[in-house]
């Protein structure tokens, strides 16, 4: 026999307010921020409520609970615009991929090297890679001059993160930001 599917209980965001605080004592806080010290819940929610505010739970793990009197509304409104402004402010690093040859050209190498100086200035981290064909392979000696020369140059902007590691026909080097 199959039972009904019971969903969950939904889960409350934000702090406790009024009601829904479990202490029997609290620390309160008034509403223009004086300490009133340890007082019994019942009469914490007396004073908010003749304030015509909430009571609502700052510090739950602190003992016994901290609590303030505030509109709650107005807590929330605040916590999600500082929430929204961190979200705006936050740079996502990311990893731009620079592909060179083993016998890459002073001028083509020079174009590439003002793409990386340009993506350090953004924050982001650099992945240099050298692709061998062919022949090249029998020579990996070049391929790590090449990205040594690129490390020496970058070496005041710019940190290794990867050193440099072959991977079947590819090396490859992570560079980041200082």
């Amino acid at each position: 026999m199959r039972r009904p599917h019971k969903a969950a209980a939904p889960v409350k965001e934000g702090p406790r307010a009024n009601s829904e605080i479990r202490a029997a004592r609290v620390q309160l806080i008034d509403s223009d921020g004086s300490n009133r010290g340890v007082v019994a819940i019942q009469e914490a929610l007396q004073i908010a409520e003749d304030l015509g505010l909430d009571l609502v739970e700052i510090s739950p793990n602190a003992e016994p609970p901290v609590c303030k009197i505030t509109d709650l509304g107005k807590l929330k409104y605040q916590s999600q615009k500082k929430a929204a402004e961190a979200r705006k402010n936050q740079k996502v690093i990311e990893i731009k991929e620079i592909k060179m040859r083993p016998n890459i050209d002073t001028h083509d190498y020079e174009t590439k090297m003002k793409a990386v100086r340009r993506f350090f200035d953004e924050g982001d981290k650099v992945k240099l890679t050298l692709r061998f064909r062919g022949r090249e392979m029998a020579h990996m000696e070049l391929g790590m001059q090449l990205l040594n020369k690129v490390r020496e140059e970058t070496a005041e902007i710019a940190k290794v993160e990867a050193e440099p590691r072959l991977e079947g026909r590819q090396m490859m080097m992570v560079l980041a930001p200082r």
